[in-house]
């Protein structure tokens, strides 16, 4: 990182993107202090970082991953890492913020339901469900969305984010997004290149710039244009002989799709 500077206030979201090696993801790791600055300083409530324990500052964030990492065991074990001696209720009352307590409801063995290796006997979304519910047990003031949604499908992913809105209430948010989509409601986004930040503002304020976050939004919007299922229609289709039996593409005759 070269000169990066902000301020991030209780209840507020920033939002990190750019080019993978542009510096999002150090900025994460220097709140965690899996190394300190060279110069500079990282503060918390006025503390320099340098000055206290990562026992004591981890307890203060939480990380909502891009893959959550699951253990071999229970739902109940898996939500429940995330505070010593969570009750019973605190888990179902995580489970609940994170809207995954009425599919744990309905599984036969409910929250003792195995997991298996690396949760994969769970689907993306419900592992990351899992994932926020373990995080909102700890309850920690500051939250660290690292690309959180990005291997979803949009519908999931969308749901997801619902969950993260309601999460982040009430506390510093800092999101490292590729996807400019779920952001866009930040109160300051920094765009990244080669560990430097070359523009800041709201979604609004970047895009009437016409720099280069504007260029990363039309970039993604041609893309899912690109990628957009196609649309299937069917217009006076006639039998061409329904008495016989042949496959359904010689079967049919459609009329042209326009």
């Amino acid at each position: 990182l070269k000169g990066v500077s902000f301020t991030l206030k209780p209840g507020q979201k920033l939002a990190l993107v750019g080019h993978s090696g542009s510096g999002k993801s150090t900025i994460g790791r220097l709140l965690f202090r899996f190394y300190d600055v060279t110069s500079g300083s990282v503060r918390i409530d006025g503390q320099d970082l340098r000055d206290v324990t990562q026992t004591s500052l981890h307890a203060q964030i939480g990380v909502v991953p891009q893959d959550t990492v699951l253990f071999n065991d229970t739902i109940g074990y898996n939500i429940a890492y995330g505070k010593a001696n969570a009750t019973q209720d605190d888990i179902i009352a995580a489970a609940k913020a994170a809207r995954i307590h009425d599919f744990v409801s309905r599984l036969p063995e409910g929250y003792e339901t195995k997991v298996g290796e690396r949760g994969l006997k769970l689907s993306g979304g419900e592992k990351q469900r899992v994932g926020i519910a373990r995080t909102l047990l700890k309850n920690p003031p500051i939250l660290i969305l690292d690309e959180a949604t990005s291997a979803l499908d949009t519908q999931t992913e969308r749901s997801i984010q619902e969950s993260l809105a309601e999460m982040g209430q009430g506390r510093s948010v800092i999101t490292i997004a590729h996807r400019l989509s779920t952001i866009a409601d930040a109160d300051q986004i920094l765009v990244m290149e080669e560990g430097r930040v070359v523009e800041r503002g709201t979604h609004e304020v970047l895009l009437e710039l016409g720099g280069v976050y504007s260029a990363m939004w039309q970039r993604q919007i041609m893309e899912e244009e690109d990628f957009a299922s196609p649309v299937v229609e069917l217009k006076g289709a006639t039998p061409v002989n329904p008495n016989k039996d042949v496959s359904l593409e010689r079967n049919w005759r459609a009329a042209p799709i326009g």
